[in-house]
């Protein structure tokens, strides 16, 4: 049976035969008739042919003719008229319940009950006989309008309604802050100067001995499971300790001269990391990095005052449009441990916060307003303007989670602080995602799994390749800086 192959023409011959062979291969191969090629076909085209095998080879027998692309375009003929345009408009007229046109006044009509028997309509005259019509007999015993009902547009008085939250004017936000994105630069020059075979452990000692440690005693472990030799532990430990130096020195340079480059905008958190790696006694004696040292910690000075003065401007801003919640919460985030807040905005904050804590307000609004004043540097000024009637268990749940933050709080409610450890901020909660159900992993040998350390002789090291982890030390700051308001007052 023959079957369709793609062959490419390498030359001809005088006897009008041709050679060939399968379009991007060596074999097949072999010679066909020149009389079934197209006209114009020179060496090295591809054309598709139908050959059949047999013992002595492939014997081309046609040539498969390509299918020609045509390109089909629909279109719309556009039919011109003679006559003129001639735009219609139409215009509603507005409906008025007080003119019924040609109705006349209904008023002049009589009572219903003066109109006769409707025993001429047929079924409906026996309408007054299906049921009880209680309601019809109810509706025609109400007095008029004008004898006590209210004329149209007018309601009764259903009494004082709830009061209604409305919310204050958004304020806009300030851009995030940018997190360190680190190069790589110095760190990958202190490895091009290292041996080979000690790259995996100068790799390891960025992450600290102790995970050096940790992957010799493993690898040791499966060494000896299949009988050979193991590694001199304290030849590879002496080998990290003379390697981290340097590269401890590369990977500050690395992160330093990447806050350089966002020192307007980077995160306070990770500018304080980095000048408190700055620290470190090899890294103070490297005349590479004094300089930079001294331009981070000068950045650090200058952020700080200038995030400090923010803080304080968003409360204030927060305060005026009368976002209470919001301004709360920014206080109990200071952009620094030990932040002095002062006490006139502290005054205005606690009374404003006292003012919403109202025996009217909504159940969600006491919880809010509660959560936000629980962490700030003013709980102890927060008071309630009035207690509601009935104590929801939403708010009662709520108060006896933060009693010990806000005790003055506590007693106007008759619950007991007690002295258990103050309760954390609560944190928004995000629905679960699914996650589609994890593949059995596949069995493997217990020599491709165990990570090996390299030795001290020139054996590689078949260790994994797993990025160092940049040590941040993040310096959260407290939201406890109540001691620092007392002094101010």
């Amino acid at each position: 049976m023959p079957r369709r192959i793609e062959i490419e023409l390498t030359s001809s011959r005088p006897d009008g035969t041709w050679t060939w062979r399968a379009a991007g291969a060596r074999e097949p191969k072999g010679v066909l008739d020149g009389t079934i090629l197209p006209v114009g076909a020179k060496a090295g085209d591809v054309i598709k042919v139908e050959a059949e095998a047999d013992i002595d080879g492939m014997n081309i027998i046609g040539v498969v003719q390509a299918r020609v692309k045509v390109a089909k375009i629909e279109t719309i003929a556009l039919i011109a008229q003679d006559k003129p345009f001639e735009p219609v408009t139409q215009q509603l007229a507005r409906k008025n319940r007080g003119e019924r046109g040609d109705r006349g006044d209904r008023r002049d009509r009589g009572d219903r009950r003066d109109r006769g028997e409707r025993g001429e309509r047929g079924e409906r005259g026996e309408r007054g006989e299906r049921g009880e019509r209680g309601e019809r007999e109810e509706r025609r015993d109400r007095a008029p309008r004008g004898e006590g009902r209210p004329a149209n547009g007018e309601r009764r008085d259903r009494g004082p309604r709830r009061p209604r939250f409305e919310a204050p004017p958004e304020l806009p936000q300030r851009p995030k802050a940018k997190r360190l994105r680190a190069g790589n630069m110095h760190r990958k020059s202190v490895l091009s100067e290292i041996p080979e075979n000690q790259r995996p452990i100068a790799e390891l000692a960025l992450q600290g001995m102790q995970t050096v440690r940790q992957r010799l005693k493993e690898a040791n472990a499966a060494l000896a499971a299949e009988g050979k030799p193991t590694m001199p532990e304290q030849s590879v430990l002496q080998m990290a300790e003379n390697l981290l130096p340097r590269l401890r020195v590369a990977d500050w340079l690395d992160r330093a001269e990447a806050a350089k480059r966002d020192l307007a905008h980077l995160d306070l958190r990770d500018l304080r990391s980095i000048v408190a790696a700055a620290n470190d006694a090899v890294i103070e004696r490297s005349d590479a990095c004094r300089e930079l040292v001294a331009e981070m910690k000068a950045g650090l000075t200058t952020r700080t005052e200038e995030e400090y003065r923010n803080w304080l401007a968003d409360i204030d801003a927060n305060l005026k449009v009368g976002r209470i919640v919001r301004a709360l919460k920014l206080a109990g985030q200071p952009p620094k441990a030990g932040a002095i807040f002062p006490v006139e905005l502290g005054r205005r904050l606690a009374d404003a916060a006292t003012s919403n804590l109202t025996a009217d307000a909504l159940t969600d609004r006491w919880v809010a307003v509660l959560e936000a004043a629980a962490f700030t540097p003013i709980r102890s000024h927060v008071g309630i303007t009035s207690k509601p009637e009935s104590v929801p268990a939403e708010l009662t749940k709520t108060i006896e989670r933060l009693a010990t933050l806000l005790p003055q709080i506590a007693a106007a409610f008759g619950i007991e602080a007690g002295t258990a450890h103050a309760p954390k901020p609560l944190r928004p909660t995000r629905p679960a995602k699914k996650l589609p159900p994890r593949p059995p992993a596949p069995p493997t040998a217990s020599a491709t799994t165990t990570p090996t350390v390299a030795s001290v002789s020139t054996e590689s090291v078949p260790t994994e390749q797993t990025a160092p982890v940049e040590p941040v030390i993040v310096d959260e700051p407290r939201t406890d800086v109540a001691a620092s308001a007392d002094e101010s007052d």
